[in-house]
């Protein structure tokens, strides 16, 4: 089995000044995890811990027990201390998710003044919406009323120049380099004020 039993577990975690009450995990399967976490092969992380790779191999498969030497190495390699080897990680964890939006591929969510172009669409649950978009409206009176929404929102101008007008404040004019961030349950709309249709950049946060 990959594990120590648990009383050398609870050596362990009393040699490092810890106590835990809940039931270890598998190592082989922790120190896979961990070693995934980081994007790290086999050889990348046996180079990190000082260990061979067939011996990092045989701990995660489980067909090795190894000595608290090696269960130290293999903690400074992965940049934990010994007991997070044997403990769930954190709900806050980073999970690995990722999704990457070759130009031109966006999910187009085109409107009557906006035609935007939604970022990282394969990804749900967000708790973030990226847009590319491109602001076609040119002046006030072509909103039927305030843009309004949950959540906060981030813009910044890729090109052209804007103005940005609000429930509660002046009109901003901001131009490629600027950005904007804002309580999104505040009335507001966007306009070109250049010659031809800006490009924004727009995150736009999810409650919950």
């Amino acid at each position: 089995m990959s594990d120590i039993d648990g009383a050398g577990i609870l050596r362990i975690l009393r040699a490092e000044g810890q106590d835990s009450d809940s039931e270890p995990l598998d190592l082989g399967l922790r120190v896979r995890g961990l070693r995934k976490e980081r994007g790290w092969t086999l050889e990348q992380a046996a180079v990190q811990a000082g260990l061979a790779r067939s011996t990092l191999s045989k701990i995660e498969n489980g067909q090795m027990s190894p000595t608290y030497e090696a269960l130290k190495k293999l903690a400074d390699g992965l940049k934990v201390s010994v007991p997070q080897l044997f403990t769930p990680p954190s709900r806050s964890q980073v999970n690995g998710r990722m999704a990457l939006t070759r130009a031109g591929e966006g999910q187009p969510r085109p409107t009557a003044t906006y035609e935007h172009e939604l970022l990282a669409a394969a990804l749900t649950r967000k708790r973030m919406l990226p847009y590319r978009a491109r602001i076609r409206a040119r002046s006030l009176s072509e909103f039927d009323e305030w843009v309004r929404h949950d959540g906060e929102e981030f813009l910044y101008v890729l090109t052209g120049t804007v103005r940005l007008y609000t429930e509660f404040y002046e009109p901003a004019d901001l131009r490629r380099g600027d950005s904007a961030y804002y309580d999104a349950t505040m009335g507001h709309n966007l306009v070109s004020t250049s010659e031809e249709d800006a490009l924004i950049l727009w995150v736009t946060s999810r409650e919950g």
